[in-house]
Order: structure tokens, then C-alpha cells, then sequence
């Protein structure tokens, strides 16, 4: 069985402690283009996942902004690190198995691996693995981890929600998988935040600033954005990425999981006080994509993935998209600092738009 299996090689800075990346290293490839060119091949038809974007090295003003931002929010990030966290506990026991979504989903996963065995002396598994809209959940790694763990509790992770893509993407992957394959998961994404109410499972609501979401592999222990491309991906191949080892003297990933695990004394009151509350675990509404709807509407977009609500996505066009410009819903929100900066240095319009759900949202510009 082992042979049929995908092999299983380290990449990334993480300790393999805290994560296995189940990914096909893809590191000696030249995948990159501009921002311009390769926005202008995704909306011409090339799917984003073929490529990658060249990765943002952000100047010292916003590295400096990415540490005060850490400084402010680290316990706040641990405390709904810990709600979701024991809510994983009390769902799917010791036999669970955390599966975060590469990339946005891994900090996040190592973060509630260690927040469980810091609070249950409990050491679960956890892998990252690929999941790309449009394409799905990477076969291969799922077949790998329940050939590993046949009697685990697969748990989902993400970092956030925004209108709901990757939710949505992840339960047809699950039907499909079953179908296909007769391997049966639970397609409940936890999350640290759902502005968008696309799960049952988070910790907060509010769109708050997660400071990984800042910054891109100098945060995700260098591995860059999943890749797949069947001129490098054979059929028992895992999807790939890079790792950027020419990143190391910048790389903030294990700091940023120190930052925050260092918090857990500190919320663990808050977070048996919150644990205890009689939570009724709503149901995925959605909501979100009626503001999404709206927008396009008022802007005239055609095309959905043009925009992307939440802190963490408009950070995500800001980084490495085309933006048309940007709508924050209240200007001196702490949580939208960083976007401004970033709006600032590259020249991308701000708006102010008050009703909608979430703190800020990108829209993508038509470069096609």
C-alpha cells in the first residue's frame, strides 16, 4: 500500500513537530510572473493555481507595522485560538486529526496543535495540505493521511473566511471523495474568524486582523502558495510549492508561533469561561455573499472572484493581485492600518462603504 502512496518529503521552516507539509517540492522551478502579466493570463483563462505570484518583500516601515500589529493582537489571536481549539476537543476526542489548508490555514493548525497539547498534554497529527478553488482538495494527501491514521477524526482548518469559496470548495471535495474514493470527512472548516458565516466552527465572527495574514511565506514557514500544474504534477504526485530558502535571514514563522503560544496562561480563564457558555453552534448562513452580491451590483462586476471581503483577503490583492480599489468600512479601524499602508504604497484608491459585514474589501481590477 505504501508504494501506491504519494512519498512524503519535509519543505518548509516549520519543525516537522508542529507540521508535515504534504506537498510535492517544486523549488527549482521558475513559476513566478509579474503581478500584471500573470493577472492578465488568469482572466484570460489560465487558472490561478498554475502559476505564482512573485512574493511581496514588504519595505521596514510595514515590517515595523507587522510587529506592532503582532504586539497588539497576539492575545486576542490565542484567545480565539483557544475557542476553537477545545470546541476540535470536545467534537472529535484524542483521536483527532488536524488538516490545515495550505497556506493561510497552517499557522493557524500548528498554533491549535499546540494550544491542545499545551492545555491536554495531548499531541494530535497535523499535515497542510492543498486545496485549490475550482480543483479541490489534493486526492493524494487525503489518501496519504487516512492510510496513516484510518481511525482519525479529519478536522479542517483555515485561517479565516471570507465569502465562503473555500468552504464551499471543501464540502464538494468531501462529496466527491466519498463518492469516488468511499473515504467519508466532515466538511466543517474551523476557522479563527467567519465574517462571511460560512461555518460552525470559529472562533469569533468579527473580522479582526490576523497578523499572519500580513505577511506571505516569511509567515507560513516559507512555502509559497500552492501549485498545480500537470506539467509538474504527475497523477500520484501531491500538488506543490516552493520553499524559499533564500528567505531564511527574513523568515518571522516560528517567532510569530512563539508571539502567540506564549499567550495561552494568559487567555485560559477567558477561554473555559467562553467553553462553558451554553454555545448553540449556528449553522453556516452565508451571509457574507449578499453584501458580495450587493457590491457587485454597485460596481458593476461581472465576475464574483473579483471581489474579496475580509481583512485577510484584501490584504491577500493588496500583496499579490491587481487592485481596482479598496472599500473600508470605517477608516479608523485598528485592523485596517496596514491595508492603508499598503494602499499608499501602491497607489490603490481607498473608499469608505459603511454597510456591509465585514472591516474592508478588495476588488480586483479588469486587466484582461
Amino acid at each position: 500500500m505504501d508504494s501506491l502512496l504519494a512519498p512524503y518529503h519535509k519543505i518548509g521552516s516549520y519543525s516537522e513537530k508542529d507540521v508535515k507539509f504534504l506537498l510535492k517540492d517544486l523549488s527549482a522551478l521558475d513559476l513566478e510572473g509579474t503581478t500584471e502579466s500573470r493577472e492578465k493570463r488568469i482572466q484570460s483563462g489560465e487558472h490561478y493555481s498554475e502559476s505564482l505570484p512573485v512574493e511581496y518583500q514588504p519595505p521596514l516601515e510595514y515590517l515595523k507595522l507587522f510587529r506592532a500589529t503582532l504586539d497588539e493582537y497576539k492575545e486576542m489571536v490565542a484567545l480565539h485560538v483557544g475557542v476553537v481549539a477545545e470546541q476540535i476537543i470536545n467534537l472529535k476526542g484524542k483521536d483527532a486529526v488536524l488538516v490545515s489548508l495550505a497556506r493561510a490555514g497552517t499557522p493557524i493548525g500548528i498554533l491549535i496543535k499546540r494550544y491542545i497539547e499545551w492545555k491536554y498534554a495531548l499531541t494530535l497529527p497535523h499535515y497542510s495540505v492543498s486545496i485549490i478553488r475550482g480543483r479541490g482538495l489534493d486526492v493524494n494527501a487525503i489518501k496519504y493521511i487516512r492510510h496513516h491514521h484510518p481511525n482519525g477524526n479529519v478536522q479542517f482548518i483555515d485561517g479565516w473566511t471570507g465569502k465562503g469559496a473555500i468552504s464551499i470548495e471543501l464540502t464538494r471535495s468531501c462529496q466527491e471523495l466519498q463518492h469516488n474514493e468511499g473515504i467519508v470527512l466532515d466538511d466543517t472548516l474551523a476557522v479563527l474568524a467567519d465574517p462571511g458565516h460560512c461555518t460552525s466552527l470559529y472562533g469569533t465572527r468579527n473580522d479582526f486582523i490576523i497578523p499572519s495574514a500580513c505577511l506571505n511565506s516569511t509567515v507560513s514557514g516559507l512555502v509559497s502558495r500552492t501549485v498545480l500544474n500537470k506539467k509538474y504534477i504527475g497523477p500520484n504526485d501531491f500538488h506543490g510549492a516552493k520553499y524559499y530558502k533564500e528567505l531564511e535571514a527574513e523568515d518571522l514563522s516560528n517567532d510569530y508561533l512563539q508571539e502567540i503560544t506564549a499567550q495561552f496562561p494568559l487567555v485560559k480563564d477567558e477561554v473555559s469561561a467562553r467553553s462553558k457558555e451554553e454555545k448553540v453552534l449556528e449553522k453556516a448562513s452565508f451571509s457574507g455573499l449578499e453584501t458580495v452580491k450587493r457590491m457587485m451590483e454597485e460596481f458593476a462586476i461581472e465576475d464574483i472572484n473579483f471581489v474579496k471581503p475580509g481583512v485577510g483577503e484584501t490584504t491577500r490583492v493588496l500583496l499579490r493581485r491587481v487592485p481596482w480599489k479598496i472599500l473600508v468600512k470605517d477608516f479608523n479601524s485598528p485592523f485596517v492600518k496596514h491595508i492603508l499602508m499598503l494602499c499608499a504604497e501602491r497607489n490603490v484608491p481607498v473608499e469608505e462603504y459603511p454597510n456591509m459585514d465585514y472591516t474592508c474589501c478588495g476588488l480586483i481590477k479588469k486587466v484582461r
